[in-house]
């Protein structure tokens, strides 16, 4: 008997926000269809199962190359098995799937380069103006799922048909596993979250990174959430030594790993955002708040629609002007308030929860289909 649809848990933990909450509805809007559930570590499996827990006609199932990792804690970001081998093994098991979910365009190797009978869907689970659309892999998936009508527009100007792309609002707002971290610093001061971006070419962190948290530090004047992108650790050798460096501090929280990162904790928490061209500030601006990017190598942004959340607070060309800026941030925050509104909406689309409830759905129409 055919598994109707499967769900591919293999890669990051940023992924899950993206992709648990249409598993979850799926299986909520039709009750006995015979869903699988692939993952790749025992970290996956154990969050999986404790969420969702037993239902009927639901197998979670551990893909090739399954990685127990013992007392792994919860959430925190796992070592991932090699992502090809294990898709080369997993393509034969899944020949019986109808409709195969991801949140990764790595999955979408199978039905680009192999004969399949399955259909596949994959849900873009970045946000924001800055992203590699242009993959042949992205024409290789059945039905494309966006945040917003904005994302379809770019994927068509790519050679994406629009037939192809479902608008459903932003799923990840529809996350409800959120860990809430409790943050404790020892004074009550502005909370400001950096968040640089894993890519070089696209983030402050080689150029500005340790520079800018050592002055913030030294400013005495804001408890820091130190929160790169969960990536950058792999890209950037020196960066747990040098977080190693700022622990015990009363002023300062780092997280290189755990699922606070990536599951919305930190930018739901923070006053002010630092950044440069991480997704991470659209999700921080769904409640507008002061931000300001730092732009070290002199970008000619303006203009240019992959910087469009750079309207949204002052940019940064100068290290030593750093501190200044964020200091009136909040002071010149009005004159940014609009278009934090217009680039969120542009980017997330719906962000009232109902987003997973829609993935869904389309999900289930391409089962039909």
């Amino acid at each position: 008997m055919r598994t109707d649809v499967a769900f591919l848990f293999l890669g990051e933990t940023l992924l899950i926000p993206h992709l648990y909450p249409v598993l979850e509805s799926l299986v909520e809007q039709a009750p006995g269809r015979r869903v699988d559930i692939w993952v790749a570590t025992s970290m996956h499996e154990g969050l999986v199962r404790g969420w969702l827990g037993a239902r009927p006609g639901v197998r979670v199932r551990r893909a090739p190359g399954y990685r127990d990792l013992g007392a792994w804690e919860a959430g925190r970001n796992p070592p991932l098995p090699a992502k090809l081998p294990l898709l080369a093994r997993l393509a034969p098991l899944l020949w019986g799937t109808r409709v195969v979910v991801s949140a990764e365009q790595t999955s979408l190797w199978i039905p680009a380069l192999l004969p399949t009978r399955s259909r596949y869907v994959n849900i873009l689970h970045g946000a924001g103006s800055m992203m590699n659309r242009d993959d042949r892999r992205r024409k290789a998936a059945t039905l494309t799922i966006v945040a917003a009508e904005r994302e379809r527009a770019a994927l068509a100007a790519h050679g994406v048909d629009p037939a192809a792309v479902a608008v459903t609002g932003y799923i990840k707002a529809g996350f409800r596993q959120r860990s809430r971290t409790a943050l404790q610093f020892a004074e009550p001061r502005p909370l400001l979250l950096y968040a640089p971006h894993w890519q070089r070419h696209r983030s402050s962190w080689w150029d500005w990174g340790e520079a800018a948290v050592r002055r913030i530090v030294a400013s005495g004047r804001y408890n820091l959430i130190f929160a790169p992108h969960q990536r950058l650790a792999e890209k950037a050798p020196g960066l747990r030594g040098f977080a190693a460096g700022l622990a015990g501090r009363g002023d300062v929280h780092v997280d290189l790993d755990s699922f606070a990162m990536v599951d919305g904790s930190y930018t739901a928490a923070a006053d002010v955002y630092l950044g440069d061209t991480s997704s991470q500030v659209v999700e921080f601006l769904m409640r507008p708040r002061p931000c300001v990017f730092l732009d070290p190598r002199g970008v000619a942004w303006a203009g240019d629609a992959s910087y469009d959340m750079w309207r949204a607070g002052e940019v940064v060309t100068d290290l030593d002007v750093l501190l200044p800026a964020l200091e009136r941030a909040v002071a010149i925050h009005p004159r940014f308030v609009e278009a934090q509104r217009w680039f969120a909406a542009e980017s997330l689309g719906d962000v009232s929860g109902v987003a997973p409830a829609r993935a869904a759905a389309a999900v289930l129409a391409v089962l039909r289909g």
